[in-house]
């Protein structure tokens, strides 16, 4: 038997129009969008998870946790909850132990202006 989906991905949109998340991993080498796409997949058929994958951010965010193989660059893929969709609102490389707040910020601004929009 299949799993099936239990979160729905979401591409936040600015509101420019643009998809953050997306333009992020279209930067990226292929080997390491390929990495962050199936943790993405995980949680997207395993919801809820958590450590070491997924940790709460607190405010409604979660993080997505990906080392990328022997580079040593650990990514982060910001997210937030709405019913069943799994809104990805901020990626970025990590550089530091903690995630900087400016990044959460970020995230959390994204966050926001997705709930005033609906």
């Amino acid at each position: 038997m299949e799993s099936e989906k239990v979160l729905e991905v979401v591409f936040v949109r600015t509101q420019a129009g643009g998809e953050p998340v997306k333009d992020w991993l279209k930067e990226l080498p292929s080997d390491e969008r390929r990495m962050i796409g199936f943790k993405i997949k995980e949680v997207e058929f395993g919801w809820p998870i958590g450590m070491p994958l997924t940790k709460s951010l607190g405010e409604g965010l979660w993080e997505v946790r990906v080392s990328l193989g022997e580079t040593e660059r650990i990514a982060r893929i910001i997210f937030g909850l709405d019913g069943n969709k799994m809104l990805l609102l901020h990626g970025f490389i990590k550089k530091d132990q903690k995630i900087p707040q400016a990044e959460i910020a970020i995230a959390r601004n994204r966050f926001r202006n997705y709930r005033q929009s609906i």
